[in-house]
């Protein structure tokens, strides 16, 4: 199998959503110290790291999008290892919506069908152009509610975006948010690499979240495995 990495690495202030809390990765106790600390037998170094449940490439669960949504802990570990595919947007440009025509036609160039019970990751080229520069946290183009409902249409569980959010910056990434509740599908963010999954045909798509407790996302290591 050959397995492809679509997880941004995570690193003491890497970027987080604007407004939410920063990444705070540190040493809890050095080797020295804790070779002191055991009468000089052994060293366990310890670091500890703090963060939002958003941060970093993540799954958002239901529950993010409302009260009456499904919490992380209890999200289907099935919709989480799912075949996938992966469209070309990077023609998109900065901060503009996309919708059902340019995912139809980008669908339509992998020669692929939507994996029902599957996802769709958008490669718009957005963390490759920006990251880690400001503009990553605002200049990203983004789905609409209506390209949103056509990929609830053709059956997928999910579908990740290389951007902080699914939507472009304002109203519309908050109506998108709303429509995934409404539709019962979810979305994963922050998603790198994509561009190492153009024109390699279908894979599986691996993202498992940690069991927080009634938390409204995780992060997640994700994935895209072939089989060779």
């Amino acid at each position: 199998m050959k397995i492809v990495d679509l997880s941004r690495e995570l690193y003491h202030r890497s970027p987080s959503y604007p407004g939410q809390p920063p990444i705070i990765h540190g040493v809890w106790k050095t080797h020295e110290e804790a070779f002191a600390d055991s009468g000089n037998i052994q060293g366990n170094s310890v670091m500890f790291f703090s963060m939002p449940d958003h941060g970093g490439t993540h799954m958002d669960a239901p529950r993010h999008f409302g009260i009456t949504g499904t919490p992380i802990n209890e999200y289907p570990l099935e919709n989480c290892i799912v075949p996938g595919i992966c469209i070309d947007l990077r023609h998109i440009a900065p901060k503009a919506e996309f919708g059902p025509a340019e995912l139809e036609a980008a669908v339509k160039k992998t020669g692929l069908p939507v994996p029902k019970g599957g996802t769709v990751l958008l490669c718009t080229g957005h963390h490759e152009r920006t990251f880690p520069r400001k503009e990553y946290s605002t200049d990203n183009s983004g789905i609409n509610v209506a390209g949103t409902e056509w990929l609830a249409k053709q059956g997928v569980v999910h579908f990740g975006i290389d951007s902080m959010r699914p939507g472009p910056e304002g109203k519309v990434n908050s109506l998108v948010h709303k429509a995934c509740l409404e539709l019962d599908i979810t979305h994963i963010e922050s998603l790198c690499n994509l561009e190492a999954l153009i024109g390699k045909g279908q894979f599986t798509f691996i993202g498992l979240p940690m069991k927080w407790r009634g938390g409204t996302g995780s992060p997640i290591r994700a994935v895209a495995v072939f089989d060779l």
